[in-house]
Order: C-alpha cells, then sequence, then structure tokens
C-alpha cells in the first residue's frame, strides 16, 4: 500500500516491537468482548495466535516500516458476510480508544491515520463487491 501524503512515514525509531505487541493484543482483547464485534471475530479467527503474529506484522509494517506482513486484507474483508458501516466505525472507536490509552501520542496519530484509511478502504471495497448496484456510503469518522 502506498503511503498517503497526510501519513507520517513509518520510522522504527518512533515505535517499539512491544509498543506494537501492546497495540494489537489490547485492542484485541476489547473488540473480542465487544458485543458487535466480538462474534464476528470469534466466529471466523480460527488461530488466535497467528492472528496476533499477523496483526503485529501489519502494524510493524506500518508504523516502523518492516517487511514481515504477508498477506491481503481485502479478500478476506469482502468475504465476511453482513457487514455494516457502523460494524467498521465501532471497530475504529475501539481502536482509537486503545491507541489514546498507550501514551504514546505519535504511535496514536499514527496507528489512527492508518487505521481510519483502512477502514475506509475496507468498507468501500466491500459494499462495491457485495453490493454493486448501490451507490457507496463513506464511515463517520470521529
Amino acid at each position: 500500500m502506498s503511503q498517503s501524503p497526510s501519513f507520517p512515514i513509518p520510522d522504527p525509531d518512533l515505535y517499539s516491537e512491544e509498543e506494537i505487541a501492546q497495540l494489537v493484543h489490547t485492542f484485541y482483547a476489547k473488540a473480542r468482548k465487544d458485543p458487535s464485534l466480538g462474534p464476528i471475530f470469534e466466529g471466523h479467527v480460527i488461530d488466535w495466535d497467528a492472528h496476533f503474529v499477523q496483526m503485529i506484522n501489519f502494524w510493524s509494517a506500518q508504523l516502523r516500516g518492516t517487511s514481515r506482513f504477508r498477506g491481503a486484507p481485502m479478500p478476506k474483508h469482502i468475504a465476511l458476510p453482513e457487514l455494516s458501516a457502523a460494524l467498521f466505525e465501532r471497530w475504529l472507536q475501539l481502536f482509537h480508544q486503545t491507541t489514546s490509552e498507550l501514551g504514546n501520542p505519535q504511535l496514536e496519530q499514527h496507528a489512527n491515520a492508518i487505521a481510519n484509511f483502512i477502514a475506509g478502504r475496507l468498507w468501500q471495497g466491500y459494499q462495491m463487491s457485495n453490493y454493486p448496484d448501490r451507490r457507496p456510503v463513506a464511515l463517520q469518522i470521529v
């Protein structure tokens, strides 16, 4: 994925691998307990340990510029049944809450910008694939 000009450039000096692992584990602890998101994650993530490794690798690539992530998020999200803007917006709310609690303002700003962008793109792709005859609806990102 190319970096938008508004995205900070990944910098391994600004974020540690430990902070990224904490972000991923803390966020998913919240998401798994969430009444709307939890059942979706629990119904589709078979191996949580592998999922954590994949997500840590993803966020490490985005925030630190590492090259460990291998994956294609779009097809996996498009295949999920009955996603909605409200679910993506809830995901973002929990993500923003998590980043704000970590105590690193640069991490919070950078990770939130990427999460907002990715959620918007995944939701747009989901709508185009699953509802090709409808006009796409944008997420309400707060």
